[in-house]
C-alpha cells in the first residue's frame, strides 16, 4: 500500500539510505525516499563488498553498529538469499607481522597463513570465511523489500541544499543519507571522498576471495560473486570523478592477475567507480530545525557503508520515532 502522505523523507537511495527506509516502513511509519541517483547508480553499487569495518570511525559505536549488522546478514544467509553468502579467503599484508584487518573480526575461523602459501610480494596473510554481498542484487532487493512495506517509489530529484529539500519534501522528520553529497547538502565539510574503482571480469571458476593491502592506500582484492569477480581497488582521497580511469583500471587488473593467474585474459564486463564517504566520524545524530522540522543525520560511513548499515539504520529510525512522538 503506498501512502499520499509521508511522515518522514529519507534522502539518499544506497545501502544507508535503503536499509534505513526499510527499517522505517517495516515499523508502521509512512515513509517517501527522494534521490539524486536511483540505487544501481549509488555509490553503494561499487562496493566489493565485503563485511568489516574499514576508513570509519568512532571505534565503538562502529563495533555495536557492525555486529548488528553481521547478525542480520547472517540472518539472510539462512533464509537462502543468493546475494549473500559466507565465502572463504584470504587477507594478506605486505607488512611483516601486521594485525588481522577489520573485517576478519567476525570470523569464527581465523587462522595464520603459512609463508610458503603467501601471495608474491605479501609477507603476512590469514585464511578465513567472510559475509561476500553482491551489490546489484541487494540493492534491488532492499528497494522491493521497501516498497513491499509500503514505502512510496523513489523520487529523483537533486537538492542544492538541506533548506531546498525540507522546504520541497514538507515532512516532519528528513533523513540525511546522502553520503558524500553531505558536503556540499548541509554544508559538511568533514566529510569528503576517498574514490575507489574496480573492474568487474567474467568468472574463470574462482570460489574464493582475496584481500590484499600495504602502505600508502595499497589495495587489492578480488572477490566473486557467480558468473562475475569484482576486483579492485583504489582509495584516492579526495578525488570526486567518478568517471573510470583506463590505466587505473589496467593496474588494478594487473594487480589481481599477479595474486590470482586465473584472472589472466578475464572478459571485461563494466567499470565501476565510487566516492567513500569518509568522515572523521559517521555522524548519526537528530537535530532540529528552525521551522520544526526534524533532521536525523546518518551519513559518514566511509567504506563501510554495507557493514553499518542496518545497525545504523535501526538507530536512525530510533531518532525518527521519538521525532514523531
Amino acid at each position: 500500500m503506498h501512502r499520499n502522505l509521508p511522515d518522514v523523507t529519507v534522502l539518499g537511495a544506497g545501502v544507508i539510505g535503503l536499509t534505513t527506509a526499510v527499517c522505517l516502513a517495516e515499523a508502521g511509519v509512512a515513509v517517501a525516499v527522494h534521490a539524486a541517483e536511483p540505487p544501481l547508480q549509488t555509490t553503494s553499487l561499487a562496493a566489493g563488498a565485503i563485511w568489516g569495518p574499514h576508513l570509519v570511525g568512532p571505534r565503538d559505536r562502529v563495533a555495536r553498529w557492525a555486529t548488528a549488522t553481521l547478525a542480520t546478514l547472517h540472518e539472510l544467509i539462512a533464509a537462502g538469499h543468493a546475494f549473500v553468502r559466507l565465502a572463504p579467503g584470504l587477507a594478506a599484508s605486505r607488512l611483516a607481522d601486521a594485525a588481522a584487518p577489520e573485517f576478519a573480526a567476525g570470523a569464527a575461523d581465523l587462522s595464520a597463513c603459512p609463508s610458503a602459501d603467501l601471495p608474491a610480494g605479501y609477507l603476512t596473510a590469514w585464511r578465513l570465511t567472510a559475509p561476500l554481498i553482491t551489490m546489484p542484487q541487494y540493492l534491488s532487493w532492499l528497494h522491493e523489500r521497501y516498497l513491499s512495506a509500503g514505502g512510496q517509489e523513489i523520487t529523483l530529484i537533486r537538492y542544492a541544499t538541506l533548506a531546498d529539500a525540507i522546504r520541497d519534501a514538507a515532512t516532519r522528520v528528513i533523513v540525511n543519507c546522502t553520503g558524500c553529497g553531505a558536503h556540499d547538502l548541509v554544508p559538511d565539510a568533514q566529510v569528503g571522498p576517498v574514490r575507489g574503482q574496480a573492474v568487474v571480469v567474467a568468472n574463470p571458476g574462482i570460489g574464493s576471495f582475496f584481500a590484499g593491502t600495504g602502505p600508502g592506500g595499497d589495495l587489492t582484492y578480488y572477490f566473486p560473486h557467480g558468473d562475475r569477480v569484482v576486483l579492485g581497488g583504489s582509495e584516492q582521497p579526495g578525488n570526486w570523478s567518478r568517471e573510470p580511469d583506463p590505466q587505473l583500471a589496467r593496474q588494478i587488473v594487473a594487480a589481481c592477475t599477479a595474486v590470482e593467474p586465473a584472472l589472466r585474459g578475464a572478459a571485461v564486463i563494466e567499470h565501476r567507480v565510487g566516492l567513500r564517504p569518509v568522515r572523521p566520524e559517521v555522524r548519526l545524530e537528530a537535530v532540529q530545525d528552525g521551522d520544526g522540522v526534524t533532521v536525523v543525520h546518518n551519513y559518514g560511513h566511509g567504506g563501510a557503508g554495507v557493514t553499518l548499515s542496518w545497525g545504523c539504520a535501526g538507530d536512525a529510525a530510533e531518532l525518527v520515532r521519538a521525532a514523531l512522538r
